[in-house]
């Protein structure tokens, strides 16, 4: 108990100091969420060792990851993703997926690489939840920049997800789509249900009176939406990821034109505490010894992956025209910046390596392979190539 209230005042510490910094850099260059990683690194058991993740620090960070994918999520509107930009981002993935698993059949046969999919999936993937932090701060969240971005990262999210459940599960390919198709149909039915809590019924009056009292009883419906889907998404063996990108979209058919309120009482419990102590203790898991010891493994993973996410995007943003024929919708500029923002996928990237971990399919060893091959890291153990 000592240890877990020692590490939750350094973490909770780290969690004001990050913004207070943040705002001191000259036009908030250096955003907030790398500050939060940065200090968990240092505060963790790599560095200082003054923080550790133990239960309820985890079931805490569980909630931050949970929460940060339901509001990514709300964020989406469905029209968008089904519309041209929607089709547009998910034929880009489609090209990505594509080229990260070509790509990957040819370091695997010159004998690079080894856990092909998990390496595969980890390259295509784009993380929607560390960027709306950035876009919220940066004022992007309503540009066409940041819509951009958005239908992006919403399919670099979910796409990766899915392929995680089919690719690396424990299971065969037939029962992950079983799987998927059975939790699927209990999201939409529990967004349709939400549906039917109409304005001027009994119950919708309890909850509206309760939402401004000490009750806060949207807020309470909210985190239960947010944890049964979760705990379904674990018990169907899927990513917890998964349900929380469902509560958020079974959250947004609920309240289609939003709830202001309900927003700034998500955005207080969610940016001032259970993100934070997520970002916070993502950058506790990192060994920066382990990174700097093959620096060349990491530098060639992160060009492979502005090849492969970053370059599809740019050129699908650069090539865009409204009406078609018409004149390009975005600079050569803010096609980088859409790249650049699409190509960031790094919780997502720690999910598939967790993933493959516990299916064998990948070791856990972060060491300098015995050929001294820089890119071992990448692969399964020297006897299981």
């Amino acid at each position: 108990m000592e240890a877990t209230a020692a590490s939750l005042f350094w973490i909770v510490l780290c969690a004001v100091v990050a913004p207070l910094l943040a705002g001191v850099v000259p036009r908030r260059l250096v955003p907030e969420v790398v500050l939060l990683l940065v200090f968990g690194v240092i505060i963790g058991p790599k560095v200082l060792d003054l923080a550790e993740l133990d239960g309820g620090i985890e079931a805490l960070r569980e909630l931050g990851l949970g929460m940060l994918f339901l509001l990514a999520s709300y964020e989406i509107e469905v029209k968008e993703l089904t519309g041209r930009g929607g089709r547009r981002a998910f034929v880009t993935w489609l090209i990505c997926f594509a080229l990260a698993f070509g790509l990957i059949l040819l370091l695997d046969f010159l004998g690079v690489v080894s856990a092909r999919s998990a390496v595969a999936i980890a390259m295509i993937s784009t993380a929607l939840g560390l960027l709306l932090p950035i876009l919220k701060d940066g004022g992007l969240l309503n540009t066409r920049v940041g819509k951009a971005v958005l239908n992006h990262g919403a399919v670099g999210e979910l796409g990766p997800v899915v392929a995680m459940a089919l690719l690396l599960g424990t299971g065969g390919s037939f029962e992950a789509i079983v799987v998927l198709a059975v939790f699927g149909a209990v999201a939409v039915a529990v967004a349709m249900a939400s549906t039917r809590l109409r304005p001027g019924s009994s119950l919708y009056s309890v909850i509206k009176r309760g939402s401004e009292t000490t009750a806060q009883t949207t807020v309470r419906l909210v985190v239960l939406l947010l944890v049964g889907l979760g705990v379904l998404a674990i018990v169907f063996d899927l990513d917890v990821v998964l349900g929380a990108f469902a509560a958020g979209f079974v959250l947004r058919r609920a309240l289609p034109e939003g709830d202001e309120s309900l927003e700034n009482k998500l955005d207080g419990l969610a940016f001032g505490l259970l993100i934070p102590i997520f970002f916070i203790t993502s950058g506790m898991a990192i060994d920066p010894s382990a990174l700097a010891a093959q620096p060349i493994a990491l530098l060639a993973f992160v060009v492979l992956i502005m090849i492969v996410r970053g370059g599809p995007i740019f050129l699908a943003s650069w090539l865009e025209r409204d009406p078609p024929g018409g004149p390009r919708i975005f600079t050569k500029q803010d096609s980088l910046r859409i790249a650049l923002y699409g190509a960031t996928g790094l919780p997502i990237i720690v999910a598939v390596t967790s993933v493959a971990v516990r299916s064998g399919r990948c070791d856990h060893r972060i060491a300098p392979p015995d050929d001294g091959d820089p890119a071992g890291w990448w692969s399964k153990s020297p006897g299981t190539r």
